[in-house]
């Protein structure tokens, strides 16, 4: 499995979604489900995915599908 999948998973595994249901527009604002507990499980299952460890601000970012790509491959994870 790539890690994009692996990536993908993680919020198709949080909220529920197909995956051809992520993309530019699946972010917090879009998602009425995207609460604090939905973006601390992502970020958990990122870390422990991926072996890395996040900044509070890096967490606090974590608010879109896009986003959180950015913030992991900042880490060195090609995605």
């Amino acid at each position: 499995m790539t890690n994009l999948e692996q990536y993908n998973n993680f919020f198709t595994e949080v909220f529920g979604v197909a995956t051809d249901a992520l993309g530019a527009d699946f972010c917090k604002e879009n998602v009425p489900e995207w609460d604090s507990v939905h973006q601390l499980n992502l970020v958990s299952l990122a870390e422990d995915t991926f072996d890395i460890m996040l900044d509070p601000e890096d967490i606090m970012a974590f608010t879109s599908y896009e986003k959180g790509k950015e913030i992991i491959a900042n880490q060195g994870i090609e995605l």
